[in-house]
């Protein structure tokens, strides 16, 4: 299942590579997903708003395992692609044993500053019980979320996007099934979609884990490697410390964009918590497949053949532009129906909310998805100075044009945001591919 990706026609590499990554992120949303439908139909709209209200602050926990899956994955591709076996095999075990310090700190405080940030975004008081308790639960899971997440970055170094899609369809499937009983026949509301992605997300983390020693041990090395290097750790963090902190900008910022939406109400909050979950389904689509181009990146940096990743960015951008445009046509003009998935009413202002926010920003999805791209070289090659400037730049134009705007334009306008920040950020991200920002080896 290891594969080197520095070898074969590009195109054809990357197709069969990706493939695998963008079905798993399909069965990785059901999990969010799952929870709101489930939510929305069966506890209803209040018990839809209290998951989607604690979104913005568990998104900051993920913020912190997307980062440092970012950050291995990119020194292991390219530690694969040089054939530094011992180095790698120390670089995939420092990982795990810092993240799983880091884990324990991140969840103790949590635990204490739950409830605060809950009021510092403004959560309604009829939802503010339900969502602290799913959010406490949620951070119980971390652990399991972090590593879980950490073992896929190391897979897909290795050149393996299969064995994480094995793993998202089963816990996919156990978290939907445990939904189902823990909130319709259970009657647990809102801690039952809480409790069901806990045990499915814990029982894929361990599994993983499992198989990533067993995978390691497959690769053979003469003599010994320390388990832990301060030096590789380092290494490590030059890129996953500016990952950990672009994801929690990111995040952070989506908790401002949450309190002013949690100021228009619960029906909006339930609308926005709908839309916002197929939003992050596309989005998190063309991430998946910049995160693919990242490893191919990294390993053929590794390798010293740059020419490689050209062929690579340009059957990544078809491939996303493949996946962008039936998701514009269908919450373009079907955003009704999709919306109606995770609510039992088909009329009102939470409907309405929902379908106005697909509306404005899906036909700005082919523009997200080649900045994504783009941002899939630079952060493969190691040039995180240059991702993290376009990102911030979306980032902060989103958040404060949303205030600005909410004003004259009500909830209307702080959609409006979303395409003006994504514009500008990609015009950013494109210029610095580019003008070759990329091609400057990193020394590992």
């Amino acid at each position: 299942m290891v594969k080197d990706l520095t070898v074969g026609k590009p195109s054809s590499v990357l197709w069969r590579f990706s493939i695998p990554m963008f079905v798993s992120v399909i069965f990785q949303q059901m999990y969010n997903i799952a929870d709101s439908v489930v939510a929305g139909k069966f506890a209803g709209e209040a018990a839809l708003a209290a998951v989607g209200a604690s979104y913005p602050i568990t998104m900051i926990f993920m913020a912190v395992a997307v980062g440092s899956n970012i950050g291995c994955a990119v020194v292991i591709s390219q530690l694969f692609g040089a054939k530094r076996w011992k180095e790698m095999k120390t670089a995939i075990y420092t990982t795990l044993i810092a993240c799983i310090a880091l884990s324990l700190g991140l969840m103790a405080l949590g635990f204490l500053f739950c409830r605060p940030v809950m009021n510092l975004i403004q959560t309604p008081a009829d939802i503010f019980s339900d969502g602290a308790l799913y959010l406490r639960i949620y951070i119980g899971g971390f652990l399991f979320l972090y590593l879980y997440n950490v073992c896929t970055g190391i897979f897909t170094s290795l050149g393996d996007s299969r064995t994480p899609l094995y793993f998202l369809i089963g816990s996919s499937l156990g978290n939907i099934l445990l939904d189902m009983i823990f909130v319709i026949v259970f009657h647990w509301g809102v801690a039952g979609v809480a409790w069901a992605t806990f045990i499915a997300q814990g029982a894929a983390c361990v599994l993983a884990l499992l198989n990533v020693h067993k995978r390691i041990a497959e690769v053979k090395t003469e003599g010994s490697f320390p388990l832990f290097s301060w030096n590789m750790l380092k290494k490590i963090s030059v890129v996953a410390v500016p990952s950990i902190l672009q994801q929690s900008f990111i995040s952070v910022g989506n908790m401002f964009i949450q309190g002013l939406v949690n100021s228009f109400g619960s029906s909006v909050i339930a609308g926005y918590s709908a839309a916002v979950k197929l939003n992050t389904f596309t989005i998190t689509s063309f991430t998946t497949l910049a995160n693919g181009l990242s490893s191919f990146t990294a390993q053929n940096i590794g390798a010293g053949q740059e020419e490689r990743v050209k062929s690579g960015f340009k059957t990544g951008w078809f491939m996303a532009f493949c996946v962008a445009v039936p998701f514009t046509i269908l919450f373009f003009f079907f955003g009704g129906p999709a919306v109606t998935i995770f609510m039992e009413q088909t009329g009102g202002e939470a409907m309405n909310t929902g379908v106005t926010f697909l509306k404005i920003v899906s036909p700005f999805y082919v523009v997200v998805a080649t900045k994504l791209m783009a941002d899939g070289v630079l952060r493969g090659s190691g040039a995180m100075g240059c991702f993290m400037i376009a990102t911030f730049a979306d980032l902060i134009l989103r958040v404060l044009i949303s205030f600005v705007l909410a004003g004259p334009f009500g909830a209307d306008g702080i959609w409006m945001s979303w395409p003006i920040g994504w514009t500008i950020a990609t015009a950013l991200s494109l210029s610095f591919y580019l003008r070759g920002k990329w091609k400057f080896s990193r020394d590992l």
